[in-house]
């Protein structure tokens, strides 16, 4: 018998994020199997996963399976699932918006939307938010998906392709609500002695936004310089931890870490002011609409979720919340200063007191195949889950 098996995938990068693109039905059927093999071909749980594709970060630890939808509405399936780096687990809640712009080039990649020059739509439906998505693939006179382009995204060298996401009527998309806990603001008192208002918005994914200033932050911080503060990480995940239990995500803050890390997300928030990005750039405070430092699984975020932006910019638009009061005015174009550059994303909202409706929540990625072909899982695998490789769905 071989010691090892092969599995078709994509790996690509989708936005600022890379990782896998599966077939549902090239995965084993058994969802704990499907997680050993996903976690073996990145190689968790290890902190550079150097025995698989992982990059030994979040935003490259990412997976996502598609399949043929039978709903009406929709193309695709589409499944997120945030794979552990450091713990042998994955985290299937939540959706990454970087990831899905991935999702349209993928389902046309591997026929499941035929191919129409020059804009394919693919409709997809995520299983994570149960919400539905549309993406416009720019599609090549041969019938292939045109990566080439001059569209250029913050965190990501050169330029591509557009790909324009409209994720329609976002909110509430893991709770059910765009205000969960029915406040615009609520208080935290932290393990330092700290009280500071939060705002907990869901809107394509939940994320809860607390004022920079409240920890002492000047906002502008890189992510190198939050992640090696001495009291930043444990007070933001202090604040995330409140959130996943006001939410009802676990039933105690202090767990919140083991059993819901990816979601709800954490955002720093602060004023328009000029600062230099990563990449030694300037970012001129009168481009912005805010600035915004996101965590994501307990490291800050090297440039800034899709969801996250989406979020961010439906929150503002929410009279009384975190972002509503940094904000600069900004109609429908709502623009966010991160540590790798800017996001833009328009978003349109009606709030009629607590009755809150997401009519527009749109944004533009890039994505780029890097390979395709088969990823190899160790017979261990198998057999450590004592199902015979017939049942696996992969013969």
């Amino acid at each position: 018998m071989s010691t090892t098996r092969s599995i078709p995938c994509l790996f690509a990068r989708a936005g600022t994020s890379r990782g896998a693109f599966f077939l549902k039905e090239d995965l084993p059927t058994d969802p704990a199997v499907r997680d050993a093999v996903v976690l073996a071909a990145y190689g968790s749980p290890d902190s550079r996963q150097i025995d698989g594709i992982g990059g030994g970060d979040p935003l490259t630890s990412k997976v996502a399976v598609v399949s043929a939808s039978s709903r009406s509405e929709a193309d695709v399936d589409y499944t997120f699932g945030q794979v552990g780096i450091e713990v042998g687990e994955i985290f299937w809640v939540g959706n990454c918006g970087n990831m899905s712009s991935g999702v349209g080039p993928f389902a046309i990649h591997r026929g499941l939307v035929p191919a129409v020059s020059p804009v394919t739509q693919v409709r997809i439906y995520n299983t994570n938010t149960n919400k539905l998505l549309i993406a416009d693939v720019r599609v090549n006179d041969a019938g292939e998906v045109e990566e080439d382009g001059d569209t250029m995204i913050s965190g990501v060298p050169g330029s591509g392709a557009p790909i324009l996401l409209d994720f329609g009527d976002c909110g509430g998309a893991a709770t059910g609500s765009v205000l969960p806990t029915g406040q615009i603001c609520e208080p935290v008192t932290l393990s330092n002695g700290t009280t500071c208002q939060v705002s907990i918005v869901d809107a394509a994914t939940p994320f809860v936004f607390v004022n920079a200033k409240d920890l002492a932050m000047t906002g502008t911080e890189s992510a190198a310089q939050i992640d090696a503060h001495p009291s930043l990480p444990g007070l933001l995940e202090e604040i995330r931890a409140y959130a996943a239990g006001a939410i009802g995500l676990v039933s105690g803050n202090q767990v919140a870490k083991e059993v819901s890390p990816s979601i709800p997300r954490v955002v720093a928030v602060s004023e328009p002011q000029d600062y230099i990005a990563a990449d030694g750039t300037s970012v001129p405070a009168e481009t912005l609409t805010v600035i915004a430092r996101q965590q994501s699984m307990q490291r800050t975020h090297k440039t800034y979720a899709v969801t996250g932006a989406l979020c961010t910019a439906i929150a503002g638009a929410i009279e009384g919340t975190i972002v509503n009061q940094l904000a600069k005015p900004s109609g429908e174009h709502f623009v966010i200063g991160h540590p790798g550059g800017i996001i833009s994303a328009q978003v349109k909202v009606d709030v009629r007191g607590t009755d809150i409706r997401v009519r527009k929540a749109s944004i533009v990625r890039t994505a780029r195949a890097i390979m395709d072909g088969s990823v190899i899982i160790p017979s261990k695998v198998w057999d450590n889950a004592g199902i015979p490789l017939a049942t696996t769905g992969l013969l």
